[in-house]
């Protein structure tokens, strides 16, 4: 688990974290994650299922150490967090990342593809938690953060695994929070709009106010450092979306229907996206009757992306 001779040596530590842990790591959001606290002088171990796109990652940088980790996998996560734990000594950060965007709803829904998505949103997150807890408990302090997403605060159409296995995050997470109090450990939500990923890149819809993964990261640091509970973003999306989250069933479908339904009705049949890992998950059969824009296609790997 050695980095490579060509990574750039580590700097001295700023800020109030010296080692930290981040799943979903390989792309996007939880990578650049563990390229900017790795410059802050930060000892990160970095997971995901991709080992050589883990690889890659300890190569840039000497302060990053990569643990392979399939997070729906419950025994290797307790595997992962005692080797993550026995190499750092003790863990200030765990940023759980991992997650998948599967664009569904009513005419292509299949149980399959939901439990899919709450397996590894959700569940993904459960499974790190079991092993994590008990040990910042026993050192006192430490800090954690869920990623979820806006997507979480109420349904939205064409998200029918997605918006719930988010949903269920933040719960989780407003759950916790009560218990966690005194024990000197920190937990935060993270509730991104959209952001620049080779995952967003296949979607067909307006993606208002997207942001770069490098600037995703930064903001979720800031949050992270100032120790909020709620890391949520762009400041325009996240204050409308909650201001909706508040508001009765009628007038939230009436925007709905007014707003955001005409772009899904109207978008032009989607292509495949690429695949960005090895680990696919099986195909999307397509159906009789589906809408126009929901072409068949395969389900994306799981990553580490928010998506609205």
């Amino acid at each position: 688990m050695s980095a490579s001779a060509t990574a750039s040596a580590p700097p001295p530590v700023t800020g109030r974290w010296r080692t930290a842990w981040i799943t979903g790591a390989s792309t996007g959001i939880g990578r650049e994650l563990a390229l900017q606290l790795a410059a802050r002088g930060v000892r990160v171990a970095v997971s995901a299922r991709s080992a050589d796109a883990l690889a890659d990652l300890a190569a840039a940088h000497a302060g990053i150490t990569p643990f392979s980790l399939d997070v729906t996998d419950l025994a290797a996560a307790r595997t992962a967090a005692a080797a993550v734990h026995a190499h750092l000594g003790s863990i200030d950060l765990v940023i759980l990342c991992a997650g998948v965007w599967d664009p569904m709803g009513s005419w292509d829904y299949q149980a399959e593809r939901a439990t899919h998505s709450m397996a590894v949103n959700y569940t993904g997150i459960v499974n790190v938690l079991d092993p994590i807890l008990p040990l910042l408990r026993a050192q006192s302090r430490g800090q954690i953060a869920l990623m979820a997403s806006l997507a979480g605060y109420r349904g939205i159409p064409n998200a029918a695994a997605y918006a719930p296995s988010k949903a269920a995050v933040i719960s989780l997470a407003e759950s916790l929070r009560p218990d966690l109090r005194g024990t000197g450990t920190k937990i935060s939500v993270i509730n991104t709009g959209f952001v620049a990923t080779p995952m967003t890149a296949h979607n067909t819809f307006p993606m208002p106010q997207i942001l770069p993964a490098a600037v995703a990261a930064t903001r979720i640091l800031r949050g992270l450092d100032a120790r909020r509970f709620e890391i949520a973003f762009p400041w325009l999306l996240a204050h409308l979306a909650n201001f909706l989250r508040k508001r009765s069933y009628l007038v939230y479908f009436w925007a709905i229907d007014r707003f955001v339904l005409p772009y899904h009705n109207s978008l032009p049949t989607s292509p495949q996206p690429t695949t960005q890992d090895a680990n696919t998950v099986s195909a999307r059969h397509p159906g009789e009757g589906r809408a126009p824009h929901q072409a068949a296609e395969k389900i994306a790997p799981y990553t580490n992306e928010p998506l609205l």
